[in-house]
């Protein structure tokens, strides 16, 4: 099933103590889209996908949008095909907090659309409604991303990406071989299904951590952070006694008391 996908990448890294590798890009040329749709920006509606040219003679205002299903049935992952964030992630889960990404903005305004998420290549999409068919966003979706890498607009215009496993002089050994271990292998595999991981505290042996994009409504969510990311950590460091969620309303109520 697809909610198992993510706890048994996870777990096999874990007993295996392997690095995991990364799928070779997908190529466009003589096949068909992995999606079965593309998109023209003098049009709004898709259209069925016909055998490609030479990357060469492909017009420059075309523009070809993979999907990705998740283990969230609620979130799909977008693949634009090129660049969305240089660094990091970012999460939106509100339209109010979309004031710095004109892209997630613009998502925003399709109706049913729950949340944003951006990653190094994709965007992930949670939709509020779970009785809302895929088949009803997703060529909203599909025109918006299209229109919006055709602008030329920038997808932030203020603030920074997600820097919570960036090193400091305030860390531990054990809290350096966490924020390594979330960045090599726990992040990269959490974000080839639509999410994210962040790094939020390690106090009396439990590592706090905060789930996103299509790991925060997951069903399987906390399969994953208890039997998947908490072995990995144990495997690694003696020291992880255990994996704690950090959710968005706690972290509020933290704020509002602090």
């Amino acid at each position: 099933m697809a909610s198992c996908r993510l706890f048994t990448r996870l777990a096999k890294l874990a007993s295996t103590a392997v690095k995991p590798t990364q799928s070779s890009p997908v190529s466009l040329i003589g096949r068909r889209c992995y999606s079965g749709i593309t998109l023209n920006s003098q049009h709004a509606k898709p259209r069925i996908l016909q055998p490609l040219q030479p990357a060469s003679l492909i017009p420059a205002r075309w523009m070809f949008i993979q999907t990705q299903d998740t283990p969230n049935p609620n979130s799909l992952k977008f693949l634009p095909g090129r660049v969305v964030l240089e660094s990091g992630t970012m999460d939106f889960s509100l339209p109010s907090a979309a004031f710095c990404s004109p892209l997630a903005r613009q998502l925003f305004r399709i109706e049913g659309v729950k949340g944003v998420f951006l990653g190094p290549d994709f965007i992930t999409i949670t939709k509020g409604d779970p009785v809302l068919e895929w088949k009803l966003i997703k060529p909203e979706v599909y025109a918006t991303i299209m229109d919006f890498f055709s602008s030329g607009l920038p997808v932030l215009t203020e603030g920074t990406p997600q820097t919570d496993t960036a090193p400091s002089d305030e860390d531990d050994e054990v809290v350096s071989m966490i924020k390594e271990l979330l960045d090599t292998r726990i992040r990269p595999t959490v974000q080839e299904d639509g999410g994210d991981v962040l790094y939020r505290g390690f106090e009396d042996g439990i590592v706090k951590l905060k789930l996103q994009g299509s790991c925060t409504s997951c069903p399987s969510s906390i399969v994953t952070l208890r039997s998947g990311i908490q072995n990995m950590l144990q495997f690694y460091i003696p020291e992880v006694e255990g994996v704690e969620q950090v959710k968005e309303e706690d972290e509020d109520e933290k704020g509002v008391h602090s």
